[in-house]
């Protein structure tokens, strides 16, 4: 239950830096999996035991747009260190995109652009 509770404050400041360019801290893969895990089960209303990971890895983002850029929008030109976690519920996967700074976004389908090629933000950080 202690968990649970954590991870949902954790998504809920995640979410709330990721509007506002506060940034939340440095983020590991573990942490923006768990945050991903507790905004897609607040979404779907569900437990987030029910949901599963169907993949998490370090990624670098082209941009600032973390590779979910929104149409009509100005984005930093620069490489971002993040990760790219896709969640599955029933027949939908959510991908959701973060940055080590601590930036969390769910992209829409057919707004996703592919992470640029390479290693991620560095050892440990990779998959889980």
């Amino acid at each position: 239950m202690l968990r649970k509770i954590i991870i949902m404050a954790l998504a809920i400041h995640l979410l709330a830096c990721a509007g506002t360019g506060q940034a939340a801290g440095p983020l590991s893969l573990q942490q923006a999996t768990d945050a991903a895990l507790a905004d897609a089960a607040r979404r779907h209303a569900v437990a987030p035991a029910s949901l599963k990971v169907g993949s998490a890895e370090a990624v670098t983002w082209s941009d600032g747009s973390l590779g979910c850029p929104e149409p009509d929008r100005m984005y930093t030109q620069a490489l971002v260190p993040g990760y790219r976690i896709r969640i599955q519920h029933g027949g939908e996967t959510l991908d959701y995109h973060a940055s080590v700074q601590g930036n969390l976004l769910l992209c829409p389908p057919g707004r996703a652009s592919t992470p640029v090629p390479g290693p991620g933000p560095g050892p440990g950080l990779s998959r889980i």
